[in-house]
């Protein structure tokens, strides 16, 4: 078509032949192509140049974008707080920054001649190493871990450091960057707070805390041979000493103490510990034995033995030490020390300045002592106490003359406990005055109710009650026992309360003066136990007592023939003196019939025992009394 339009074009001149026609059409085809390829070349030149400039300004770009990477990197990499490294998988260490330089004691030099590998610390856990390892195999990316290190100075670092794997295009290992924050100082007061948390800040000792953890691990089974003894002191007497030379004098003893106890537990596995207070507790985990930690404690008491001088006195120290030596891995720490407590109050209690060694019997009959104790008052609230009552028997004819309350425990776990379990435990408590009150209320209540189930046994049935030596102390005790009279109606001359002879042993007139109200009131007061205190026979004549109460211990040697003539004697003067004072005499433990019909004999006047009855029900003692009637 081309060719056909030239030829047209060509052949609007009619002068021109053919051949000429085909010449011009030649030149023009020619002149055409050599202007489109020069415009071609002109465009593409164009277009590479816009290519060159393009990759031109992508290249600056990148090197722009690359500087300004780098130079975030390095800004971030030389002003970070923390210590940066960056180390081959081999340990080398490629590049650190100025920080951690500084954490290493500034020397660049020093650091990097050192290896990763080699820097070790006796603290290193082993699975610091093992993390180490897992990474620059290529098994974890990162760990992170509380780590110490040695300086140049020979002082210790402690880091919390991260360590991160970096890989190559390929996903291969290639470095090992690592991140540490410098946490010297915060380790060093967390190591002073956890030291003035773990020692007494008197003594310096190591306190309850730091003792309880090592105890748990001495304690903590560690093969057959594993053993530990433990010496629990408590001083004696350093209330007296706080009290009447002040607390200051106090603490230098207890420093001094504290020192001399030290020196006497310096062996390997031995360690002195302040419990608070003025006791103490040595442990040892060295001890082959009973003897091994005996001798600790015979080393502690020789320590105590020189008086300590404080201000210019000399004071004396004194101990009692509860040992407890066994085998690891069977008891906790709890029961340790409450055994080892429980000893060192049977030290004390045997008089001080002594060490006793843990009997398992007695821990148990402690710890059922402090059950006991804590029960009680809640016992009395829920009615677990009952009276039984014992017949007092006329020794002339054999009648009933009266009963004595016997107070019993029907104990939840214990079953039935008698007075002597209890009784010293409320007197320590101060239950004794609500219980006593209790036991006046029933027992008068019941003899009451004897009278009135059969008025026509003439002579009112009497009833003996115990008093305590703090009941005799309290307040109360005339006002509250005219008004259990007065409430159920019985006869101040049918009541009789027992006093033990060593509640009244020097007894001053204020204590004498509630006795000689209920004695001028019609009450009975019999002096219980005679003869087995420090019996002043001329202060009988001052009580205000009516009868005696003449201990067991002196009739039962009359269970033997032929009775001890010296027995015999003794009886027969207590009674003739008794006698002498307008006093009646009652004789307790009797048990057969040959030691009645001899103390009827010797003039004794009412008897009690298991020969007549044994305590019981309060419908025994009526059936006895009906059975005298007939």
């Amino acid at each position: 078509m081309v060719d056909s339009y030239l030829v047209l074009y060509c052949g609007t001149d009619p002068e021109l032949t053919a051949e000429e026609l085909r010449a011009r059409c030649a030149r023009l085809q020619h002149a055409m192509a050599a202007g489109y390829a020069a415009a071609l070349r002109e465009r593409t030149r164009v277009e590479q140049e816009a290519i060159a400039r393009s990759a031109l300004s992508a290249r600056s770009a990148a090197e722009i974008a690359l500087h300004a990477t780098e130079s975030r990197f390095r800004a971030v990499f030389d002003g970070a707080a923390i210590g940066i490294g960056i180390a081959d998988l081999d340990g080398r260490l490629v590049e650190i920054n100025d920080t951690m330089t500084r954490m290493f004691g500034g020397v660049e030099a020093h650091v990097r001649s050192r290896n990763v590998s080699e820097w070790v610390h006796p603290e290193d856990g082993p699975h610091v190493w093992r993390l180490y390892e897992e990474l620059v195999r290529g098994e974890r990316e990162q760990y992170r871990v509380e780590k110490p290190y040695y300086r140049g100075d020979g002082t210790v670092l402690w880091t919390n450091l991260t360590v991160s794997l970096l890989r190559d295009a390929q996903g291969h290992p290639q470095y090992q960057l690592a991140l540490m924050e410098d946490i010297t100082e915060r380790r060093l007061l967390h190591l002073r707070l956890r030291y003035e948390a773990t020692h007494d800040a008197l003594t310096g000792l190591p306190n309850r805390t730091l003792f309880f953890e090592r105890l748990e691990k001495a304690l903590a089974p560690a093969g057959e041979d594993g053993r530990f003894g433990l010496c629990y002191l408590d001083l004696d007497g350093f209330k007296a000493i706080n009290d009447s030379l002040g607390h200051s004098t106090g603490d230098r003893l207890l420093v001094e103490v504290a020192d001399r106890l030290q020196a006497c537990a310096t062996g390997p596995g031995e360690m002195v510990a302040r419990l608070g207070g003025d006791e103490f507790v040595a442990l040892t985990t060295s001890t082959g034995g009973e003897r091994d930690a005996t001798a600790l404690a015979d080393r502690i008491l020789a320590a105590l033995a020189t008086p300590v001088g404080v201000d210019g006195r000399e004071l004396t120290v004194r101990g009692s030490l509860g040992v407890v030596e066994g085998p690891a891995g069977e008891r906790t720490a709890a029961e340790v020390l409450r055994s080892a407590d429980i000893t060192m109050y049977r030290a004390k209690s045997a008089g001080g300045n002594r060490f006793e060694l843990a009997d398992p019997e007695a821990d148990a009959r402690a710890i059922t002592r402090h059950g006991l104790t804590t029960a009680l008052p809640t016992a009395l609230e829920r009615g677990e106490f009952f009276i039984e009552y014992q017949p007092l028997v006329h020794l002339d004819d054999g009648t009933v003359h009266g009963a004595e309350a016997l107070v019993r425990w029907s104990h939840p776990q214990h079953g039935v406990l008698g007075p002597d379990r209890f009784i010293p435990l409320a007197e320590d408590t101060g239950l004794i005055v609500p219980l006593g009150r209790w036991v006046l209320q029933e027992a008068v209540r019941q003899a009451r109710s004897w009278q009135l189930d059969d008025p026509t046994t003439g002579t009112p049935l009497r009833i003996n009650v115990n008093l305590s030596p703090t009941q005799l102390h309290h307040p109360r005790l005339v006002a509250d026992t005219v008004d259990v009279l007065e409430r159920s109606g019985l006869a101040p001359g049918a009541l009789c309360l027992e006093v033990t002879e060593s509640a009244l042993i020097g007894a001053d007139e204020d204590l004498l003066k509630p006795l000689r109200q209920l004695a001028e009131m019609g009450v009975d007061i019999a002096l219980d136990d005679f003869g087995t205190g420090y019996s002043n026979l001329a202060n009988l004549r001052r009580l205000p007592v009516s009868v005696l109460k003449l201990d067991r211990s002196f009739t039962r040697g009359m269970q033997q023939h032929p009775v001890d003539p010296v027995d015999l004697k003794i009886v027969e003067g207590i009674v003739s003196l008794a006698h002498s004072l307008e006093l009646a005499v009652t004789v307790e433990g009797v048990e057969t019939a040959a030691q009645a019909e001899r103390l009827r004999e010797l003039g004794c006047d009412t008897a009690q025992g298991w020969y007549y009855a044994r305590p019981g029900a309060p419908d025994r003692i009526h059936s006895l009394v009906l059975a005298d009637a007939v």
